[in-house]
């Protein structure tokens, strides 16, 4: 469950990074630990003025109480997804395609914590985020959302290191005009277009670097990217 794929209806793949459950549950926790601490200075300052129990007491206890009972739903309309929890292990709530979700979208989610955490204490919650596959409790699947990571994971592929022989020979030394930036893109562009057969964006990947570099050569243009891109790697790694 840690990512899943989307397709638009302009036909662009989206690939969502899905919170996974320790983290999720991490930020509940982190939440709880605040709520609780709001009891405890209620708590404390309606002692210190002398309250008694009597019908304005109570009165007064669910007022202060319904920022506790709106929490979710607070927090998440004004920071843009996220309570306080969410915020500190970088998590988000967007929705399916990757969008910002609505007003409605998160009363949706909140008004099915009850069914989700509150009544069996997050079992069914858990239950779903672990069977759904994107990260989606009741609550999301009812509001087209879902909980997003937004720490970068870092993978080989998002690296400019790519593998090469020891004793690999470069062909091109022109591909130092190139920079790392733009080796970077033309990697992602290449591997990607392989992965989906699309030979037309390799061609102009093929043309763009001969028009940045000025090399000549005959060499068929999937065979071509490939190998500026390893004797990028060879120059820049010596």
């Amino acid at each position: 469950m840690d990512n899943f794929q989307i397709e638009t209806a302009q036909n662009v793949s989206i690939n969502q990074n899905v919170a996974n459950v320790s983290t999720r549950i991490g930020s509940f926790l982190i939440d709880l630990l605040i709520i609780v601490g709001y009891y405890i200075i209620m708590f404390l300052i309606l002692n210190a003025i002398g309250i008694e129990q009597n019908m304005d007491s109570w009165l007064i206890l669910t007022i202060m109480g319904l920022p506790i009972f709106f929490y979710s739903l607070i927090f998440e309309v004004l920071m843009n997804g996220q309570t306080p929890g969410k915020y500190a292990n970088k998590i988000r709530v967007v929705k399916i395609d990757g969008s910002k979700p609505t007003f409605g979208s998160y009363l949706i989610r909140w008004m099915l914590r009850l069914i989700d955490i509150d009544i069996a204490s997050g079992s069914i919650a858990l239950l779903t985020l672990l069977l759904n596959g994107k990260g989606q409790r009741l609550g999301d699947i009812a509001a087209s959302t879902t909980v997003i990571s937004e720490k970068k994971r870092v993978t080989i592929h998002d690296t400019l290191v790519a593998d090469i022989p020891d004793n690999y020979v470069p062909t091109y030394p022109q591909v130092t005009m190139l920079s790392d930036a733009d080796i970077q893109s033309i990697k992602e562009l290449y591997r990607t277009a392989k992965r989906k057969g699309n030979h037309g964006v390799i061609v102009k990947l093929h043309k763009k670097i001969i028009e940045i570099t000025d090399i000549k050569t005959d060499m068929m243009a999937v065979d071509f990217v490939d190998l500026v891109i390893k004797d990028y790697n060879y120059y820049t790694q010596q």
